[in-house]
């Protein structure tokens, strides 16, 4: 496991965290469909990045 890898894990799920909370106070949908987007984003380069493929 690379740091790039861990960092993008990281912030993913950080921003997944934001999602709930946002889901919570009612923002707007299309604030949370990006912030989605990018952590959905965020993990998906994360979990590729992994040594664990090669």
């Amino acid at each position: 496991m690379t740091g790039l890898s861990t960092l993008l894990i990281v912030v993913g799920l950080f921003l997944l965290g934001g999602i709930i909370s946002f889901v919570k106070q009612q923002m707007p949908k299309s604030l949370i469909v990006l912030l989605s987007v990018g952590a959905a984003m965020c993990l998906v380069a994360g979990v590729m990045r992994l040594a664990v493929w090669s």
